[in-house]
């Protein structure tokens, strides 16, 4: 049988390849001011076990590779997302996932927004808000009914691999 430590790079490399062919995949929504990023909704696997961490922000830093906005998406995109996902491994309440997940994305991206291309600051901080909140919201709504198959939550999610 294979290791815990294995186990556990295996399950964070494969997050990470599905944040990023999500991501890219679906580029024309993924970047930008106006953005529905839906690999967002993996984020939740940092609410429920920090050890997924790694994987989500190496899949998001791949991703922004491929962002039109080039390195600052890199930088800015990436710190969102690790922000978020160390936040969302130390609270307890899976409503809150939503608006944090917005607030930080608002507030980062709309920075990098402002800089990089010069855009109006609370324009685009309320648009990256707006589209990773209702995206989350989606993820809410899916990890609740995950949440409640016992079986599912220990093998895959609540694993301590």
């Amino acid at each position: 049988m294979m290791n815990k430590k294995m186990n556990l790079v295996i399950r964070n490399a494969l997050i990470c390849c599905l944040y990023a062919a999500l991501t890219v995949g679906i580029a024309p929504l993924s970047y930008g001011g106006i953005q529905m990023r839906f690999a967002e909704i993996l984020i939740f696997l940092a609410f429920f076990n920090k050890r997924y961490v790694p994987g989500l922000i190496l899949g998001c830093l791949i991703a922004n590779l491929f962002s039109p906005m080039g390195l600052p998406d890199v930088i800015f995109g990436t710190s969102a997302t690790a922000i978020v996902c160390i936040l969302l491994a130390r609270i307890k309440n899976i409503y809150l996932v939503a608006l944090i997940g917005g607030l930080v994305n608002g507030i980062v991206v709309g920075a990098e927004l402002y800089v990089v291309l010069q855009l109006p600051f609370i324009i685009s901080a309320l648009e990256v808000f707006i589209g990773e909140f209702l995206v989350l919201l989606i993820g809410t709504l899916i990890f609740k009914v995950i949440s409640k198959n016992d079986t599912f939550m220990k093998k895959y999610i609540n694993n301590n691999a």
